[in-house]
């Protein structure tokens, strides 16, 4: 499949194109909140960014930035040919529960041990997720984790005909 034309940056944006395959993490200091069912359930000013080619940013926080009772471990597992093996948790905040919307991993790769027991989150299963103040827009599909932010540009991977990117 041939290569989409990527999006032009704007002054302070980053392309996903620009970012590397096999992944880079780093880290991130910013705010980061995540709400669920009216409440607060998850609040960090540090955390971790994984930019792929042509996703946009995967965010991870501590698990200490959920409030007590907000991670419930759940069924089921993935693999992650960079990260290693995903475990999930159902998400609960606000009498809703969001089951299956965030993932850790306990024995990443090597390349990725600042992650260990860190978690990201589905934004499209959540009432809303922010960086910086600014609420986030999930990556299109359903399928990947990223967040898309005014300073990000794609086109992004998820979407209809991206299956092979």
């Amino acid at each position: 499949m041939r290569r989409p034309k990527p999006d032009q940056p704007g002054p302070g944006q980053e392309s996903v194109w620009e970012y590397p395959r096999p992944p880079r993490l780093e880290e991130f200091c910013g705010s980061i909140t995540v709400e669920l069912g009216g409440e607060t359930i998850a609040t960090t000013t540090t955390g971790w960014r994984v930019l792929e080619t042509s996703h946009p940013p995967t965010y991870y926080l501590p698990a200490a930035a959920f409030v007590e009772g907000a991670l419930v471990p759940a069924r089921g597992s993935s693999s992650c040919e960079w990260k290693g093996m995903a475990s999930y948790y159902d998400l609960h905040g606000g009498g809703r529960v969001a089951p299956q919307a965030g993932w850790t991993y306990l024995e990443p790769t090597a390349g990725f041990t600042p992650l260990t027991g860190a978690v990201a989150l589905m934004a499209a299963a959540l009432d809303r997720c922010t960086v910086n103040g600014e609420t986030v827009t999930p990556q299109p599909g359903g399928f990947y984790g990223g967040w898309v932010t005014s300073w990000v540009v794609g086109p992004f991977k998820g979407g209809p005909g991206s299956m092979g990117w």
